[in-house]
């Protein structure tokens, strides 16, 4: 049920199936491309993309029990707030272990594409 479907190099239309996340702010919507996060449960796995607009941003870090992996595929990503701040550029990666704290973003527009999984077979400690 939580395993990704097998999708063999299947076009992607990236003018429809946009939505805004939860606790996300408006400026930053998302397209799913393949899995199922349960929360609850912890257990899943869900590949997405990410479309900040001009100007969107997080007010704060994020943190949560699953691992999260972010390829930044254009445009810019500002992680951070303050003199702590660090601009990213396109072909950017991060990984995100389970606990670790990230964000708050801001941006000036970029796509990212981001994975969030599970580690099989265990339930990650919650974390928020």
């Amino acid at each position: 049920m939580f395993d990704k479907e097998h999708l063999e190099f299947n076009s992607v239309n990236l003018d429809a199936g946009w939505g805004t996340s939860v606790g996300y702010p408006a400026s930053i919507e998302q397209k799913i491309l393949a899995g199922s996060l349960d929360e609850a449960t912890g257990r899943g796995n869900r590949s997405r993309l990410l479309c900040l607009a001009p100007g969107a941003f997080t007010t704060s870090p994020f943190v949560h029990d699953y691992w999260e992996e972010v390829y930044l595929l254009s445009g810019d990503l500002i992680v951070g707030a303050g003199a702590e701040a660090e601009a990213s550029v396109p072909h950017t990666y991060e990984g995100c272990p389970p606990g670790g704290y990230h964000g708050p973003f801001r941006s000036e527009g970029c796509n990212v594409l981001r994975r969030r999984h599970y580690s099989r077979g265990t339930r990650n400690r919650r974390t928020s």
